[in-house]
């Protein structure tokens, strides 16, 4: 399994349980992405709640779409972080990033 690595900035609303967190990523680009979802769907190694110390740093599960074969993208993987049904606030789920955004846990 795959995760991008991200950070949740804040807790969003207490419904639907078990509650909303907003959590960001930059990608490959520069461009930095937000995703509004339920709290669970986000591996914190703990769970996120309203009293935790944000921002706290999180994963995607992501799948692996394609890796760079120039030497100019050689780092970047293209990702999608469809496989829990999430995308962002304008309706993105396929992104650039860098490899070292990615990590196994």
């Amino acid at each position: 399994m795959v995760f991008l690595r991200c950070e949740a900035v804040r807790w969003v609303d207490d419904e639907p349980q078990p509650g909303l967190v907003e959590v960001r990523f930059t990608d490959a680009h520069h461009k930095q992405w937000a995703f509004v979802d339920k709290s669970l769907l986000f591996s914190a190694g703990e769970d996120l709640l309203p009293e935790s110390h944000y921002p706290v740093e999180v994963g995607i599960l992501c799948d692996i779409l394609t890796t760079g074969t120039a030497a100019d993208t050689a780092d970047v993987v293209k990702i999608s972080v469809s496989p829990w049904g999430l995308e962002t606030l304008d309706g993105q789920d396929e992104f650039e990033v860098r490899a070292d955004q990615l990590t196994l846990s």
